[in-house]
């Protein structure tokens, strides 16, 4: 239990356990976090889809039902990598089992997402369901056998209630239980091949308290101080804290619960695709980010809940998961056109960015609005996968040395104090800010623009701040993106898969610095590989401007290198009009505006190859 004083000090108060203290000094807060997470492990590199645009609902109903969501997607072609399924395509909510009715055509579903460069990911929950008749359901029947389940203090599964009805609780403690597991999900996967996992209940979470049978007296269940929790007892809505496990009485491990189901399913998915797993869950603990990304749990589709979204996107940052994000337009409620719109625009920048959406509620993915926020949505997702080869370099800096990918403020100007408190804008990296609008009935809002030029990423438009509040521009089809001087953004034609926006030109968008040097950089890898760093099978390329030559420079080369090419180079804050631009000493055709934008289109070249450009 922690409380917050007003001194400013934190209070905790805890039932016991050993303490042991880790105090990280780092030079400013982007240190303290890579220090943090030099003990805690560094966040897996994700696939490449990953970062594309999701799609799920609880309550499609059937999967002819969810098959139509996916055509209406590509009909107004929409981005969208990634169609989910909630409990729904389940058999009596039982994992590992289908609905032989409703979801029949499941298989040919997942095989035409394939086809069209698409991926598709199903929800498991920890609890297996203990009623079945003996010998018909196997999950049960062999975890059982092996002795693979939570037990009560008398050594019989505990049992508790989830969505199947009574059910016992896995216990991933046990080696042999992440065997089980892989053999379970080797089984389904051979029937409906999915592409990634979505673990959820997993505190456990249960609907009883404790078990069906409650909880044995004694200093476990009932300890001498009870923290403010839920229900006022530990085994309020999950189990009993003296429930057994392999490792231990289950009082030591409730908070690594989802850790470990995390562990033991991204090494499964390891085991049966050969690829870098992708895995979202809702229970975490730190190291999480090692095996599992996470979404915010069940929000509301509310404006207070949007606005929330954006300090728990930069909490789970600093947490070292740095794959996250809140249900996009709101879970539970009813969204209205102008929230999804706008909530759309925010999720669009969510490092992992899903609309999800609970059942009897209407549909809220894009295809169902008026065509301008139906437009409004698509463009927004399309900048998003415009800006794919930025964000994966982002999570090469996570996964490679901690960085953050969603970044507050405060991170890139802690000497700034205006930084300090503000949870309505955030950065990607150092140098993309977002500021959405986060209120109903408005065409414009407010964002601070730290000390230093700032310029308009979709015109390239400069503003001068002296560390100041902004009134930007904001009508409904608008996110306000601002690229900070100095930085190099690499950009490429979005399509409406990660896999076809792979193969498109790039477009490197420069930020002039008005006193120093411009950086940026890029990696690059086939997007899905294992361990393509550590191996080196990936390409890495420097670009740098310095006073008036852009420069190229490949740093680390493989084959995915020359499947990409280098189609266009936008500078901003070129102050004077040139007269000539050389592409490595050869005169090349160029456009100039009034608002200091210099582009140079149809280059044409391998990134594979380095080059440099001289405006004069």
């Amino acid at each position: 239990e922690v409380a917050l004083q007003p001194a400013p000090a934190l209070t905790w108060r805890t039932i016991g356990g050993v303490l042991d203290f880790y105090i990280f000094l780092g030079t400013d807060p982007n240190m303290v976090i890579q220090q943090y997470q030099r003990v805690i492990g560094f966040p897996a590199m994700p696939p490449f889809w990953a970062l594309g645009f999701h799609l799920c609902r609880w309550g499609y109903g059937s999967s002819n039902e969810t098959w139509q969501t996916v055509r209406a997607m590509r009909n107004y072609q929409i981005p969208q990598d990634a169609q989910w399924n909630d409990i729904d395509y389940m058999d009596g909510y039982r994992d590992f089992t289908l609905d032989s009715q409703k979801f029949a055509s499941l298989p040919s579903l997942v095989e035409d997402l394939h086809k069209h460069g698409q991926h598709y990911v199903i929800i498991l929950d920890p609890g297996i369901s203990s009623t079945s008749p003996n010998g018909s359901y196997w999950p049960f029947d062999e975890g059982l056998r092996r002795g693979l389940f939570l037990n009560t203090t008398q050594g019989k599964p505990l049992i508790g209630k989830v969505w199947p009805g009574f059910t016992a609780f896995a216990d991933f403690s046990n080696p042999e239980t992440q065997q089980w597991w892989l053999e379970n999900l080797q089984h389904f996967h051979a029937h409906v091949p999915f592409d990634g996992l979505w673990i959820d209940m997993n505190e456990p979470s249960n609907f009883m308290d404790g078990s069906e049978d409650g909880c044995p007296p004694g200093e476990l269940d009932s300890p001498p101080y009870t923290p403010a929790v839920l229900g006022d007892s530990l085994s309020s809505k999950t189990v009993c804290a003296s429930a057994k496990q392999n490792l231990s009485v289950h009082y030591n491990l409730h908070n690594l619960y989802g850790l470990m189901e995390a562990k033991a399913t991204a090494s499964a998915l390891i085991q049966i695709l050969r690829k870098r797993p992708f895995l979202i869950s809702r229970s975490t603990f730190p190291s999480q980010g090692r095996y599992s990304g996470h979404w915010l749990g069940d929000n509301r589709s509310q404006w207070k809940d949007m606005y929330y979204s954006i300090p728990g996107l930069l909490s789970f940052s600093l947490f070292g998961i740095p794959l996250v994000g809140a249900d996009i337009c709101g879970f539970s409620g009813s969204t209205s056109e102008e929230l999804c719109t706008r909530w759309t625009q925010l999720g669009a920048f969510y490092p992992f960015a899903r609309n999800h959406n609970s059942q009897n509620e209407k549909a809220q993915d894009p295809t169902v609005f008026s065509p301008a926020a139906r437009t409004a949505m698509k463009d927004v997702l399309l900048t998003r996968y415009s800006l794919l080869p930025f964000l994966y370099t982002l999570f090469h800096y996570a996964h490679q040395q901690g960085d953050t990918v969603a970044r507050p403020l405060f991170f890139e100007f802690p000497q700034d104090e205006a930084t300090w408190g503000l949870d309505r804008q955030f950065l990607w990296g150092s140098s993309l800010l977002v500021t959405p609008v986060l209120e109903p009935g408005v065409n414009s809002v407010t964002g601070y623009l730290p000390k230093g030029v700032w310029y308009d990423f979709y015109t390239g438009s400069s503003v001068n701040s002296s560390g100041e509040m902004v009134k930007m521009s904001a009508p409904l089809d608008h996110l306000n993106l601002h690229i900070r001087e100095g930085t190099i953004l690499p950009t490429q034609k979005p399509a409406t898969t990660s896999e076809a926006t792979r193969r498109n030109p790039l477009r490197l968008i420069v930020a002039l610095s008005q006193s120093g040097i411009t950086l940026g950089d890029l990696f690059w890898d086939d997007g899905e590989s294992l361990d393509t760093f550590e191996r080196g099978n990936y390409s890495y390329v420097l670009f740098n401007a310095t006073q008036n030559i852009f420069t190229s420079t490949v740093i680390h080369i493989n084959a995915e290198a020359t499947k990409v090419t280098v189609g266009t180079v936008s500078i901003f804050g070129v102050q004077e009009p040139p007269s000539k631009v050389l592409l490595n000493g050869q005169e090349k055709p160029f456009s100039y505006l009034d608002n200091q934008v210099l582009t140079v289109d149809n280059l044409g070249l391998k990134l594979s190859q380095s080059f440099s450009l001289q405006w004069l």
